[in-house]
Order: structure tokens, then C-alpha cells, then sequence
């Protein structure tokens, strides 16, 4: 009888949790039930597993709307009508169509044994029904069958009893996704926008008591239930399975392709090589994966013949054959890389290939995969965004109609806003009390469907056996189910992810080519790793800019350890992890690094297991380790246990049992528990957030591009850098690092800045991209009429020329791009303003004039001119000054100390003038707030801060701008930071200041 259940992914409409709604089936006896979400499917295969473990028949379907108008719902008589339920939803969602109000005679259904189709009593139904064609009747309806011809469609009669909440305080929460939903006040919301009460959930007794008029109304039912059979066997691979035409042309392709690699990569004789690709490839055909490692193997040739840059990293880095296919570079014999990670026996999905491509080049990589393997075989893998405590807060407010100030008070700012609590301390009345209340409750609740940030599905039966399509944004089909859910079903994710690193690369090697007529292969990555300006490079720490070591914390890290190697330079990139500097482990294996003598392993085992690593687990392959030859856990568990501390299953129920095993293990082997409890204590530290090896080889490999890059060829990779926008840091931070490598940057100008910042010898033009207020096109037009035309005579010539508007042109004259003409800004602000209109322009533009004519001449008074115009000019269209900021500051510089001697008042109290580029929150073992700053001084030469928790809370930073901090210099490991104590915003000086203190700058510090 439950024919019409909804959860949650309802989206913003249903109230139950999938398991709630299992649950209370179960909890009623009921023995079979229906699953029909509004327009979505996300959750079908976890019902469809839930039901199954508590013996009740699982139904799939789907509620169609046209907006928020009931159509039909549709059931899938077997898996094939599942199938034809997601086509026909994913045709409609993608195209953006309404939906047919009679789908009987849609050709997705010509089928009558795969579908049923419900209509509502209370809406449209045909008049002849087919052989899979229902009319379906709530309680609230059965009235509605006096007037209704019952003998004639006796044998279509069903019960349609919505199922949506379970009871009148979810039905309120229902009323208030309602309102959010449709962006209106919880008082505005119309009965036409929210269901009715009648969708609380009703008991069987409840249900036949109301039809008991009508038993065949309730013997149809059962009927419609007992023909509905849907059999998937979940958790067996469903990826595509072939690459070539069979399994054997697929391993005999696998292996002549990898022995041919293993030649290029090592030459034809090194045994160690060949034995271990020999034993890969076995074990990748045992267990089924050849299809996948070629089809992977197919993108990378796609990329490659493309020109594309691209990083293969994942656990499928650990492989051999991945090496030799040239699926990444990195070699697992030099690095030692742990087998067992990669591939074991005990294995149930395939590796982890996750492929980093430009975001210039994904899009057009997914393209090719799509129309490679096909759109009923490929999707992008969904994902489900949750209401968070930010997101409730001011929804609800505004469905309860606060003002916004009100809602301010009540968010929470900052990194933390996903942590915070709905305390009902908070509120200040009873309407905030509420909006606390049901917050509460409606937390976790997903709120809509996105995309994976990389993954893609390709199987190898038709994608609609398992889900629906959508089409986000981004302009690919979606699939509406999650990570989580594919790999339920056992379709296994390749990831093809976008990275700006990868842009720069690229873009450095273009603008060296043409700058300088050199040719740079990017692939000699030995070559770099020995080269010693790079060595020097990341020994300074001069590394912005470059791949995963140019935040701050990486950057510490690097100074601390001295690193000026490749190998170093792999476990920092997994040292960095939060796990590992939040558990003490870091500031250990630091302290082991430089003293090796220094310290005694825990217990024996962990020496031969952790030798390389000081004894601390820095890699997934040492968990993996740990757990299997000091715990006695099997390679199986151990992969279960990777996975559980990789995000890879929901909720923590996978670790907590896997941590009895490893307890009860130890134990029985006789371990100390202070020992066994340490262990664990490392093995946590990386839930939810841990590298395999091979993935750090891999962004250190890509790390050794950018350095080999910014070592030798530093002004153009700078300025690939800014083209690509940036990495960890704002352009601004990037623009005054050129400058510090020698370039002359000069503000937009009409005859050289192209729509991207462009470099000639070594005169950086600044983009037109930067300026907000000019539109692409107008900026594209005047790049092609200078093309055409030559370079712009006077700003009469170019107005003439490029019909620019009013705002673009002032804009472009407000930065001085038309310095050549060698007036002042303010004289052709004068001129543009008298200029004849953009309209009259554009005419003479398409009739232009037989004859040039002279530019019509102003005589003006004497305009003042100030020396911070400029950078007030470029503060307010750019959002950054161009050159040193410091001029700005209103203050005296020389009172501060610069960073390059903060080395001499080591332990002293000092005052130093910083200007604000970065701030990292993070939160004491206590709870309390504290943050590392990142400042860099007059000189540009970098300044790290520490303001703990009563010092924060006194002095918090302000936002961008200048601070004065007074605080004691502090070292550890060689890094040197502030200790602030007291913090000062300074403020700016006018913009008719008649001078500009220019700063002594002194060398950089690193």
C-alpha cells in the first residue's frame, strides 16, 4: 500500500532519512515498499540495500513534477523499467522539458511489463487507460469516489497513500524547506507550494480501515506490489569491462604495452623491472582490472597527443605498469613504493587513478571520454550538498522574516562555520529559538545535487541501470547518486581532476618559447632533481608559485627540514597532512629528521617497518603496514581500513570495528596497551585525510616542474602564474613577487596589454582581465582594431577606432594606459568627457573617415596631480596596487624593524610593520581560537606571526590593510615567527597626499 514514500532527497520537500523510512516500515510490519522521490533517484540503490537487511521488497520509482505540480507517479515493474524510468527522467532534466502530462504513449514505455504509471484521482488521467496504467487514490480522496465512475475502472483502482514525514513537527520542517525553496516568507507560503498533513505517515491498520469499503481498491494494490521484482546483485563490478573486443585481446594489449614501456623506462636489462611488472600484470588480470589500466592508459595518449600536462597520481602510482604506460612518473622501484597498497589480492575495486589535467584542457579530456565509450555508458559522478549551520541560519531567517542583521548575529564567521551548534543559548527570542530548533534538525539534510570534483563513471551496461542524469552547469550529464552509492552499486570512479598547477606549467613554457625562443622539455625530471640552482631554490624556500609547496605552513615545514631533495620533499608533501601536525607527530619526525640517534621505536616491529620514516607513520602504505604485520589484521582488513580512513565509507562505523580487531590482535600478541594505544593513536590521525606515497611522488614531481621553472626562467613563470590566477595565494601576492625578480610591470596600457598579462623582454604588461569594470568584449575588440589598425595614435584615435563605451574608457585612462600620449590622466579624463558619443563613434567606425583627421586639441588650467593617485586608481579597479603597497601606509616606516633582521632580537620584543596576505584559523586542544598570520614587510620579504588565543581575542585582525605588531621573535628549526601580543591596524594616507614615503628595501629573506 505504500506506493508513494519519499525521503529526503525529496530535496527540499521530504522530511525522513532513507534509513528512518526503512526503519519504520520495518517497525510496522509493512513487508513491501516504494521508493519515489521527486524527480530524483540518489538514494534508490541504499533503500533498495536497506530493505533488502530487514526482509522487506524493495520498489523503485519516482514522483514526476512539472515544478510543484503533481504529475504521475512511475514504478518499475524490474530492473529494465528502472532503466526506462531513469531514461526518460534524464531526457527531461537534461533538455530542460516539461514533462508529457500522458507518458503512457512515450516510446521510453511502450513496454507495458517494465512500468506502471500512476495517476492521481485528484488530477489528470487518460480516459482509456493501458495494460501499466493506474489511478491512484489517497485517504483524504476516497470521498471523490461517489461521484466517480467506479465499475469502469474498478480494475485500475489503487492506493496512493504519500508518505513524506513522520509526524506534525517534521510536517513543519517540511513547510519551512517549502518556503526556502521557494524563496518566500513561512507566512506567504501558498497550499499549492507544501503538501497537506494527509502526508504524515499512516498505519497499515489506519490505511485498510479507510478503504475498507473497497477491498478491491486494496487487492489491486497488493497485486501492482506482488508484479514488481527487482533483482541487483550490489557490490560486483559493473565498470566497463572490455577495452579492446575480449578480456584476452585486453590482457595481451596490457602486457605488450607495459614490457614495451618497462624497455623505455629502464632499459632491456634490468630484471628487478621486469619481474615486478611480470607480477603486477598477473595480479591485475586476476582480478579484472586489465580494461581499466587501458582505458586510463587511452585518456593519458589522448592527453598526450593532444599536448596536454598532465599528473597520474592515486594509489594507482605504487604500480610498475602505470610507470611504464606513462600513466605517471613515478617510479616505484626508486621510491620503494609498497605493492600491497596498490594491488593485493584481497581487493575488491580497482586502484585509484587520479588524473590532474590544466583547467584550461579537462573539459575538452571528459569530452573525449564521453564520445569515446559513449553517453549511455559515461556520466560525472554526482555529489549531494548538505544544509550546513551558516546555510539554516540565514534561510531560515529569512523565511521567518529577520532582518539582516539580526541573521549576521546569529552566523557564524569564518573557517569554523560548518562546526558550530545550534545552541539554544544563542537566541534572543522565541523566533530564534525556532530558527535554532528546526536548524537542528534539518542540519546534515541535503540541500542539492552537484558534481564529484573529478569523478567519472564509465560501465559497461547501460549508466541508466543504476541512476538518472542531470545537467549541471558545467554542460555534462551528472549522475544523481554519489561516491558512496556507486560503490554500493560497484561502479568504481576515475577521477580527471583540474588543477591551476598544470596552467602554469604550461603557460611558463609558452611565454618562454616566445620571449626568449627556448624550448623547455618539462618531462627531464631526473634532470631536475640534480640540478643545483633548483636544489638552492627549495633550500631559500623561494617557492611561490609553485605546486604544493608555496603555502605558508609547507614552506615552514621545508625551511625546518632543510629539504633540498626529492625524496624529503615526498614525506613533506604527506607530512603537511592536518592528522600528522595536529597529533605532535610532525614536530617529532622534524626532531628525528635532524637527529636520527636521537630517540628510541616504540617497539621492534615498528623499526622494520618504519625505518625510512624515523618510526612515525607519514604514508597509507605504513598504516597498511602497521595494521598487518604488528596488528595480524589481513591484507583484506587493511585495505577496509585504508579506505575507511580515506573518506571512503559513510560515517565511522568501518573504523570502530576494525579498531576493536587491532586492540583485541595486539593484545592477544601480548603487546604493552600503552604501546598498542600510541599505534592507534598514530593510525587515527589520519582519518579522513591521508596520501599514499605515490600520490606524494607525484605533486613532488609536478613541484620539481615549477621549481626547475621559476629557478631559471623566473619572470615568465611569474607570469604564468598571475595568467592562471594564482595558486594558493591573490594575484596581488604574485604580482609584487615579479617585481622582486627584476621585471618592469607596468598598469594596462592600450598598445601593449593584451586581454592576459603578456611579457616582452622583461616589461610585463598587465592584463586588461584585472580591470573590473571592463567588459571581455570591448577589451578583445580594441586587441583586434590594434591588430588591424596598428597602434593607437592619441585617445581620439582610439575612440574613433573601437567605439569603447564612457565607464570602459575612463577606466583605461583612470590607470594610465594612455601614458604615451603624454598627458596626465586627469587632461584626458577632460577629453574623453567632451569627446563625441560611443553611438556617433561606432558609425565612423563602419564609414570611416578618406581622410585622417588631427585630434581635436583642449587647452586646460593646471591640474594637480598627487603621487598616491595612482595606486588609489589601481586599489579601486584592480583591487591591488600594482608596486609596493607601503607608500599607503600612514605611518612612519622607519620606526619598525624589517624582517630581514628579525635573526638579531631572537627572544626580544620588537614592533614591525606587516601588510596582511594570508591568516590560517585553527582551533586549540581546548577549543580555543588561535591563528598563524602571514604578513610581508616594506622590503616584500616575508613575516610570520603567532597570535595565540587571549592575544587574538583582544587584538583581532581587521582584514586586509597594514598592522603594526609588537611581539617576541620566536625560532623553531631554523624558522623564525612573531609572537604577537599586540596588533595595530594602520591606516592609509589620503589620496592628495602630497608625498609618497618610498621604502628601504632591503634583500629577501625567503
Amino acid at each position: 500500500m505504500y506506493l508513494n514514500c519519499k525521503t529526503y532527497f525529496s530535496l527540499r520537500y521530504g522530511t525522513f532519512s532513507t534509513q528512518e523510512l526503512v526503519d519504520l516500515a520495518e517497525k510496522n510490519g509493512i513487508e513491501s515498499l516504494a521508493l519515489t522521490n521527486i524527480n530524483n533517484v540518489s538514494d534508490a540503490w541504499d533503500f533498495y540495500n536497506l530493505c533488502l537487511k530487514k526482509n522487506i521488497k524493495p520498489i523503485l520509482g519516482v514522483e514526476i513534477r512539472n515544478k510543484d505540480r503533481f504529475c504521475y507517479v512511475l514504478l518499475a515493474l524490474n530492473i529494465n523499467g528502472f532503466e526506462q524510468i531513469n531514461q526518460f527522467l534524464s531526457f527531461h532534466l537534461q533538455e530542460e522539458r516539461a514533462f508529457p502530462e500522458h507518458p503512457g504513449v512515450d516510446t521510453f514505455f511502450s513496454n507495458p511489463d517494465n512500468v506502471a504509471i500512476i495517476y492521481s484521482i485528484a488530477s489528470f488521467y487518460p480516459e482509456k487507460l493501458a495494460n501499466h496504467e493506474w489511478i491512484g487514490i489517497r485517504m483524504d480522496q476516497i470521498t471523490k469516489l461517489f461521484s466517480f465512475s467506479v465499475t469502469r475502472y474498478r480494475h485500475k483502482l489503487i492506493v496512493l497513500q504519500p508518505v513524506s514525514f513522520l509526524n506534525k513537527r517534521f510536517f513543519n520542517a517540511h513547510r519551512l524547506l517549502r518556503a526556502i525553496d521557494n524563496n518566500v516568507l513561512l507566512s506567504r507560503l501558498t497550499p499549492e507550494l507544501q503538501a497537506g498533513e494527509i502526508e504524515i505517515f499512516q498505519s497499515p491498520e489506519k490505511i485498510l480501515k479507510a478503504f475498507a469499503q473497497y477491498p478491491f481498491i486494496i487487492t489491486n494494490t497488493y497485486r501492482l506490489m506482488e508484479a514488481s521484482s527487482i533483482e541487483m546483485e550490489l557490490h560486483t563490478d559493473k565498470n566497463k569491462k572490455t577495452f579492446s573486443s575480449t578480456p584476452e585481446d585486453d590482457r595481451m594489449l596490457l602486457e605488450k604495452l607495459a614490457m614495451d614501456g618497462c624497455v623505455l623506462r629502464y632499459g632491456r636489462r634490468n630484471k628487478t623491472a621486469f619481474d615486478r611488472v611480470k607480477k603486477e600484470l598477473a595480479i591485475i588480470n586476476q582480478l579484472g582490472f586489465n580494461s581499466y589500466f587501458l582505458i586510463t592508459w587511452d585518456i593519458i595518449r589522448y592527453a598526450q597527443n593532444r599536448g596536454y600536462f598532465y599528473v597520474g597520481r592515486g594509489s594507482g602510482a605504487n604500480s610498475i605498469v602505470a610507470f611504464c604506460l606513462q600513466i605517471t612518473d613515478v617510479n616505484p622501484i626508486e621510491l620503494d613504493l609498497y605493492f600491497e597498497r596498490f594491488l593485493n589480492p584481497h581487493r575488491t575495486s580497482p586502484p585509484d587513478f587520479d588524473i590532474d589535467f590544466s583547467w584550461l584542457d579537462r573539459d575538452d579530456v571528459i569530452d573525449y571520454i564521453f564520445k569515446r565509450y559513449g553517453k549511455k555508458q559515461v556520466a560525472l559522478l554526482g555529489m549531494v550538498t548538505t544544509f550546513q549551520y551558516n546555510a539554516l541560519i540565514r534561510e531560515l531567517g529569512k523565511v521567518f522574516g529577520l532582518p539582516k542583521g539580526e541573521i549576521d548575529q546569529l552566523a557564524t564567521k569564518g573557517y569554523f562555520s560548518r562546526s558550530s551548534g545550534f545552541d539554544p543559548k544563542k537566541a534572543e527570542d522565541k523566533i530564534q529559538q525556532l530558527i535554532l530548533q528546526y536548524g537542528q534538525l534539518l542540519k546534515n539534510f541535503p540541500n542539492h545535487l552537484s558534481i564529484h570534483p573529478g569523478g567519472m563513471l564509465i560501465s559497461e551496461a547501460s549508466i541508466f541501470q543504476y541512476t538518472g542524469v542531470f545537467m549541471p552547469p558545467k554542460g555534462f550529464p551528472t549522475a544523481q547518486i554519489d561516491m558512496f552509492v556507486a560503490e554500493q552499486i560497484g561502479l568504481y570512479k576515475l577521477d580527471i581532476l583540474s588543477q591551476r598547477g598544470l596552467g602554469h606549467i604550461k603557460e611558463a613554457i609558452r611565454i618562454v618559447r616566445e620571449n626568449k625562443n627556448i624550448s623547455i622539455n618539462i618531462h627531464e625530471i631526473e634532470k631536475f632533481k640534480k640540478d643545483p640552482g633548483v636544489r638552492n631554490q627549495i633550500r631559500s624556500v623561494q617557492t611561490i608559485g609553485c605546486f604544493y609547496i608555496e603555502s605558508p605552513a609547507m614552506r615552514q615545514l621545508l625551511k625546518k627540514l632543510e629539504c633540498d631533495d626529492y625524496l624529503t620533499l615526498v614525506a613533506a608533501s604527506s607530512i603537511i597532512r592536518p592528522g600528522v601536525a595536529s597529533s605532535g607527530m610532525m614536530k617529532a619526525y622534524i626532531e628525528r629528521y635532524h637527529k636520527p640517534d636521537s630517540f628510541e621505536y616504540i617497539h621492534p616491529i615498528m623499526k622494520e617497518l618504519l625505518e625510512e620514516t624515523y618510526g612515525i607513520m607519514v604514508y597509507q602504505e605504513d598504516v597498511i603496514k602497521v595494521a598487518h604485520h604488528f596488528a595480524g589484521i589481513d591484507m583484506g582488513e587493511a585495505d577496509i581500513l585504508r579506505r575507511a580512513m580515506s573518506g571512503k565509507y559513510r560515517g565511522n562505523q568501518e573504523m570502530i570495528r576494525i579498531k576493536e580487531n587491532f586492540f583485541s590482535n595486539c593484545m592477544e600478541r601480548g603487546y604493552d596497551p600503552a604501546v598498542i594505544a600510541e599505534v592507534w593513536r598514530q593510525i587515527e590521525s589520519f582519518g579522513g585525510y591521508s596520501f599514499s606515497k605515490a600520490h606524494s611522488a607525484s605533486f613532488a614531481v609536478e613541484s620539481y616542474q615549477s621549481l626547475y621553472l621559476k629557478t631559471y626562467y623566473p619572470q615568465e613563470f611569474m607570469v604564468a602564474v598571475i595568467n592562471n590566477f594564482g595558486g594558493f595565494y591573490s594575484r596581488e601576492l604574485y604580482f609584487y613577487e615579479l617585481s622582486k625578480t627584476g621585471a618592469t610591470i607596468h598598469a594596462p596600457c592600450i598598445n601593449n596589454s593584451d586581454w592576459y598579462t603578456c611579457i616582452k623582454g622583461q616589461d610585463v604588461y598587465t592584463g586588461f582581465i584585472h580591470i573590473k569594470s571592463l567588459e571581455q568584449k570591448a577589451a578583445e575588440h580594441l586587441i583586434e582594431e590594434r591588430k588591424r589598425g596598428g597602434y593607437y595614435k592619441s585617445l581620439a584615435d582610439l575612440v574613433e577606432r573601437s567605439a569603447i563605451g564612457k565607464e570602459s574608457l575612463n577606466c583605461l585612462i583612470r590607470l594610465n594606459a594612455f601614458r604615451f600620449t603624454g598627458k596626465s590622466k586627469k587632461e584626458l579624463l577632460w577629453e574623453a568627457n567632451l569627446w563625441q558619443e560611443p553611438a556617433k563613434s561606432k558609425e565612423k567606425l563602419f564609414h570611416p573617415a578618406l581622410f585622417e583627421e588631427a585630434p581635436v586639441s583642449f587647452q586646460l588650467p593646471e591640474l594637480p596631480a598627487y603621487p598616491l593617485e595612482d595606486l588609489y586608481d589601481e586599489m579601486e579597479l584592480l583591487d591591488f596596487p600594482l608596486s609596493n603597497p607601503f607608500p599607503l601606509a600612514d605611518t612612519d616606516l622607519d620606526q619598525y624593524i624589517p624582517a630581514a633582521l628579525l635573526e638579531q632580537y631572537k627572544g626580544k620584543k620588537i614592533t614591525v610593520l606587516g601588510y596582511l596576505i594570508t591568516y590560517k584559523p585553527v582551533r586549540t586542544i581546548k577549543g580555543d581560537l588561535m591563528c598563524f598570520g602571514t604578513f610581508i614587510d616594506a622590503s616584500l620579504n616575508w613575516l610570520d606571526t603567532i597570535h595565540f588565543p587571549d592575544s587574538l581575542q583582544r587584538y583581532p585582525l581587521q582584514g586586509n590593510g597594514f598592522y603594526a605588531l609588537t611581539g617576541i621573535v620566536v625560532e623553531d628549526f631554523g624558522v623564525l615567527n612573531l609572537e604577537v601580543s599586540y596588533l595595530q591596524k594602520i591606516g592609509l594616507k589620503p589620496r592628495n597626499s602630497p608625498q609618497a614615503a618610498q621604502p628601504h628595501l632591503l634583500p629577501p629573506t625567503g
